[in-house]
């Protein structure tokens, strides 16, 4: 199995990446704050404005480790990589494919539709005790309703515009409730529905920033595998869309990042005072609240959950690779169809 390698994440406004030997090394003014071998690193991922030698992108491009520069907010603005070394038979199977892809896309929506009721029926099993009778109630309802959307979606044989309509149904239902699911007393904190571009409260900017963390780990995923991630299934194709990362990150995005959004705000180790907001209107984390939320993400991505399809443990940072690898074996017609992840 792949070896779950490290992210860097450089947070510190003015800090300087350079190459020592074979190893990453960040300062900040000049003194040495951190130093990491080449060979123990998947990925850098800095926010805002830092300094990256020649040498170091040079060096991280030779050995596959994908450099991506988001701005301060957490939103992507670009990627520095290697050449592409993608195997082109796969790539042509997948474009064919993306032209009638209603199998794949119905065991994503399938996965993340799980995944979703998972996430709920673990909120009542925490917290169900606490709760008032009509939002317990609420709750499973909307569990039930949906295990009904599995079902019609596993067994109806619906076309590419209904599976899409399925997990959009899916995706109002369980966004309902999930207010439902916040324990912390900050008024702030409370979910009022989804906003981006940007992000309109404190709820939206933490979802927003680990949702941006996850799609670069997908988009790195499918490069990985020889996959290309501006072709995807689900997601329609659009300039400048990974569309395919989109894809794999769907089943994801209820665990690895509402899980973990959920915790951090129900543990109270963020708090309505670790957001700002800036003249536009737009809610963001604070630098201290970023250092949190990255090294919470870091801590998830090390848990380990059984894969269902191949029966073994697996680091949940490493999920997005198997999917992935998945993909490709289905594409490649090594599997009848695409398994999706589901979390137990």
């Amino acid at each position: 199995m792949k070896k779950l390698l490290n992210t860097v994440y450089v947070t510190t406004e003015n800090a300087a990446l350079r190459k020592d030997g074979e190893n990453l090394v960040a300062e900040v003014e000049g003194e040495e704050k951190a130093r990491v071998p080449l060979h123990m690193l998947s990925a850098v991922v800095v926010f805002g404005p830092i300094l990256l030698s020649p040498a170091l992108i040079a060096a991280c491009a030779g050995a596959g480790i994908c450099i991506a520069l988001l701005d301060r907010n957490g939103r992507f603005q670009a990627r520095v990589e290697g050449p592409i070394s993608g195997n082109v038979l796969l790539r042509r199977a997948q474009y064919r494919m993306s032209d009638r892809p209603d199998d794949i896309v119905r065991s994503l929506v399938v996965g993340k539709v799980s995944n979703q009721r998972a996430v709920l029926m673990r909120g009542l099993r925490d917290y169900g005790g606490d709760m008032e009778d009509d939002v317990r109630n609420a709750i499973a309802t909307v569990v039930g309703r949906l295990a009904q959307i599995m079902r019609r979606v596993e067994l109806a044989g619906e076309d590419i515009d209904r599976l899409r309509g399925s997990e959009g149904e899916a995706a109002n239902l369980y966004f309902s409730v999930f207010d439902h699911l916040i324990r912390a007393p900050d008024p702030e904190l409370r979910w009022t529905g989804r906003s981006r571009r940007p992000p309109l409260d404190p709820l939206n900017a933490l979802l927003s920033f680990l949702y941006t963390l996850l799609t670069h780990d997908c988009r790195s995923a499918c490069e990985c595998v020889g996959l290309d991630p501006s072709v995807g299934f689900l997601h329609r194709d659009r300039p400048g869309r990974p569309s395919l990362a989109l894809d794999l990150m769907e089943e994801l995005r209820p665990v690895l990042v509402d899980r973990l959004a959920l915790s951090l705000i129900n543990r109270r180790q963020l708090r309505a005072r670790d957001f700002s907001r800036s003249d536009s209107g737009a809610v963001l984390l604070t630098d201290d609240a970023r250092k949190t939320v990255l090294s919470a993400w870091q801590e998830r991505k090390r848990e380990e959950r059984q894969h269902a399809f191949l029966e073994e443990k697996a680091p949940l940072g490493l999920v997005p690779y198997l999917q992935a690898q998945m993909l490709a074996r289905h594409l490649r017609g090594d599997l009848d169809a695409y398994p999706p992840w589901f979390w137990k």
